[in-house]
């Protein structure tokens, strides 16, 4: 039989483990080897079934596919892979069989068949599973991953009543079925305790010699206790332990401890470690982290039993909360976050906006969480984080692509004057085209802006003074340069350089009004106004033609510039508006979110 997806199914049966397993005997446990897919395994007959393709195999175990001929059903086989007259590892193999037969319990692969093949090799059927194994499965929805780890503990605690230690809990060999089935795998070093008569189920099953001695080791470092690491202690507390470390992965991202050799000598010297002090920056539930905590203690005496840890596991799923608890964290982060601002550091602002707003999550009722969540968001600080710079930044050129596209758009369409062209007598060729290619730059200046987000302002400044320059040259300084020389400014007194400066606004204003006037006093510039009498006389050094015709060009000439300036403020009012919008909308969700002793009855 060929499975879907062989190379899926290897960490998914009883036995086969990503992680190795340590001992100070034979393979007790198998270990992955990667099957190959579709293979056909060359194996003696084991009557009543059609084998499939093997699956993994380890020290002295392999796992195959194979159908149930009778019932007709796909099964998993574990079998011994040699018959070497190892009268121990043949034990050992049949035990592990025998343990986790008599474990009936929804989450313990139930056993179906023991037996042995044409060979004389021990073989048992288990069920055929499909799912995911927790440690495929980081990153899942917590809750999820904490409902599978509390039916885990309570298949331990069903374990322990029956006098078995499992020995090797790791989220490797716990699995998550497709429909909801969770699964405990691998009893290969299961530990069968011999006292007490609730025992009896399991007190025929053999021993294995040397396997009570002091110094015998076996389970997977970084998941081990201290004691079982030090060879000693083989008490139920030490399945706990390894429940603690699996919650802690599941709570933090990360294990406990390192793998290999270095995890056994860490769970030695630093037995236990708080998730919320390894992630302060995860909203880690202060219930679990106490749970936590006590699953992880040195003492094994101190350490909850496995139904306990389930019920408090699940008393967090039902929504029971420990509210002395969590106002004592609350008031933790309370303090942190004002420790983080009295640094005067602006980069740990954000930090204490984070503790802040944690103190509240977990205390909403907390005025002094609730005081300082409010003087952080409404009070500006001092100095800005880089984090708010940046930010500012990036808002900052999106408000520039904005207003930059707006005024691309407008000296685009004073190019179109020169459908008036043919109308009109030219008396300096230059002169006109210095004007269109004056607007033509100005065009190209403002997308330039828009494409960087950012304004060039000595460009800015220095290429709209040539524009009004050049532009006084068409009617004067007096006539229809005045609205040029306004909308210009208007654009740029809006850039945040220049609004910090506005000197250098009203000196570029000054010089544009005043510098056309002073250029043909010295004769530079051909004159373009004069006094008859009473009657201020204008000429243009560009053109000349029918009256109507100018008058027309000039009453559209300053109908233009006034709108193009009238529809850039109206788009820096409307971002104006739209962001005191935002604030006083923030301020009334913020009235109504924080206890109303500290920001007033809402409005």
């Amino acid at each position: 039989m060929r499975s879907k997806d062989p190379r899926r199914q290897l960490s998914e049966i009883p036995g086969v483990a990503p992680a190795q397993t340590v001992t100070n005997t034979q393979d007790a446990t198998m270990h992955l080897t990667g099957g190959r897919e579709g293979a056909e395994v060359a194996t003696p007959e084991v009557v009543g079934y059609t084998i499939g393709e093997l699956l993994g195999k380890g020290g002295m175990g392999e796992v195959v596919l194979a159908h149930d001929e009778q019932i007709g059903r796909e099964i998993a086989i574990k079998r011994m892979r040699r018959n070497d007259g190892n009268g121990e590892a043949e034990t050992r193999f049949l035990r592990e069989a025998k343990i986790q037969a008599r474990l009936q319990h929804p989450a313990i692969v139930p056993v179906h068949e023991v037996g042995r093949d044409a060979e004389g090799r021990p073989y048992f059927t288990m069920k055929r599973l499909a799912g995911a194994t927790l440690h495929q499965l980081h990153g899942a929805p917590l809750p999820r991953l904490l409902r599978a780890l509390a039916d885990v503990c309570l298949a331990i605690e069903f374990a322990h009543e029956h006098g078995v230690i499992h020995r090797d809990i790791k989220p490797a060999n716990i699995m998550l079925g497709d429909f909801g089935e969770v699964y405990v795998l691998d009893w290969g070093v299961a530990r069968v305790l011999d006292d007490g008569p609730q025992h009896a189920a399991v007190r025929d099953i053999v021993t294995v010699e040397g396997e009570t001695q002091v110094g015998a080791v076996m389970g997977t470092p970084g998941y081990m206790a201290p004691e079982q690491a030090l060879g000693y202690g083989m008490t139920p507390a030490i399945d706990v332990y390894a429940l603690g470390c699996v919650l802690f992965e599941v709570l933090t991202g990360e294990p406990l401890h390192p793998r290999g050799p270095a995890g056994a000598a860490r769970a030695i010297a630093q037995p236990c470690e708080a998730p919320s002090v390894r992630r302060p920056d995860l909203a880690i539930p202060p219930e679990l982290d106490a749970a936590c905590v006590a699953a992880l203690a040195e003492d094994p005496a101190a350490r909850p039993s496995a139904r306990e840890l389930a019920r408090r596991i699940q008393d967090y799923l039902d929504g029971d909360r420990d509210l002395e608890r969590r106002r004592a964290v609350a008031a933790a982060h309370v303090a942190r976050a004002r420790a983080a601002l009295a640094s005067g550091d602006p980069a740990h602002r954000g930090d204490a906006v984070h503790a802040a707003g944690r103190a509240l999550a977990l205390d909403p009722e907390s005025a002094d969480a609730a005081e300082l969540m409010t003087a952080l968001i409404l009070e500006p600080p001092r100095e800005l984080p880089p984090g708010l710079v940046a930010s500012l930044g990036n808002a900052e050129r999106a408000a520039n692509r904005v207003r930059a596209r707006t005024a691309t758009l407008a000296f685009a369409s004073v190019l179109s004057f020169a459908v008036l062209v043919p109308f009109l007598v030219i008396k300096s060729w230059p002169l006109l085209l210095g004007a269109f290619c004056a607007l033509g730059g100005m065009a190209l200046v403002s997308w330039l802006t828009y494409r960087r987000g950012k304004p060039i302002i000595p460009i800015s400044l220095v290429t709209t003074f040539i524009t009004t320059l050049v532009m006084s040259r068409i009617a004067g300084p007096f006539v229809l340069t005045p609205v040029m020389i306004t909308g210009m400014a208007l654009g740029l007194i809006v850039i945040p350089a220049l609004l910090r400066r506005p000197w250098i606004v009203m000196t570029w204003i000054a010089l544009a009004i005043i510098a056309p006037i002073v250029l043909e006093l010295l004769g530079v510039f051909a004159p373009t106004w004069w006094f008859d009498g009473d009657t201020l006389r204008i000429q243009s050094s560009v053109f000349r033609g029918s009256h109507t015709v100018i008058a027309l060009g000039l009453i559209a000439a300053h109908a233009l510039f006034i709108v193009m300036s009238t529809l850039f403020m109206r788009t820096m009012s409307r971002d104006r508006s739209a962001a005191e919008h935002r604030l006083h909308l923030q301020a009334w969700h913020l009235r109504h979110l924080l206890p109303d002793r500290t920001l007033g009855a809402p409005a």
